[in-house]
């Protein structure tokens, strides 16, 4: 994927998020309660959770409310939520990944394969897309003073596997297990504190979509982002620029 139509992608991703700053809190909420449930309520014994807080704080989410999300993991009342992956395709034969955290397995399922076939795709079997995928850990500074080169070199010293850099922003790739000792050391040498810091679903390879592809695309991604029980969606779509700025226009 050409680096610089790749982030005009995220950024058009992340400015249709915030526009959903509600949802996107709920969704960061869960993710602090389900961590905190399952390794404990301190940060600094817990990776996940302190991942988690790092990326809610990036969102501007309040400190109530991550507050209020540890201690309600600490509560007999808290709901079981289950970590489902959903796979399938979307328009233009792209591949399309779905992080579901949900209460309840079979809305889960019926909401997103619905969302799928209502926009052109439909919902595969699991592992039907997976394996045109690397799971890996994805660091974002944005609007950094840290060069190119300079990032370069610290990220790898970090032990970063790839780093991809335009318009100030840096994506930082590592193997999975690797995620918080990078972002930590980054953190440190940077002076700067990263965007988010988190597991994703990288393509291995990349399908360029046209105006018309990445209209229906986009559209699936949306319905798929306002359900509830969704956390995460991943695709091996690419959008050139031009495509991007009529999307946005």
């Amino acid at each position: 994927m050409a680096g610089h139509s790749k982030f005009k992608n995220i950024m058009h991703r992340k400015g249709a998020q915030d526009k959903k700053r509600s949802s996107l809190f709920s969704k960061l909420s869960k993710e602090i309660t389900v961590a905190a449930k399952m390794g404990g309520p301190d940060p600094d014994s817990n990776a996940r959770l302190r991942l988690a807080i790092q990326n809610a704080r990036s969102q501007s989410m309040p400190k109530d409310n991550i507050t209020r999300a540890v201690n309600k993991s600490q509560g007999g009342d808290s709901a079981n939520y289950d970590e489902i992956r959903y796979e399938g395709f979307g328009p233009g034969g792209t591949a399309i990944i779905v992080e579901s955290l949900t209460d309840n397995r079979n809305r889960a399922a019926t909401d997103i394969r619905t969302a799928f076939a209502k926009n052109g795709g439909n919902m595969g079997e699991s592992g039907s897309v997976a394996y045109q995928f690397d799971h890996v850990g994805e660091i974002i500074f944005e609007e950094s003073n840290i060069s190119a080169d300079d990032m370069f070199e610290q990220a790898l010293e970090a032990g970063a596997d790839n780093v991809e850099t335009d318009d100030n922003i840096h994506e930082i790739t590592c193997a999975m297990e690797e995620l918080n000792a990078v972002s930590t050391a980054l953190t440190e040498t940077t002076g700067e504190e990263p965007k988010s810091t988190k597991l994703i679903w990288k393509a291995q390879n990349t399908i360029e979509l046209d105006l018309d592809g990445a209209t229906k695309l986009m559209k699936m991604i949306d319905a798929l982002e306002d359900l509830d029980d969704v956390q995460n969606v991943y695709g091996n779509y690419d959008i050139p620029d031009a495509v991007m700025e009529k999307l946005g226009a």
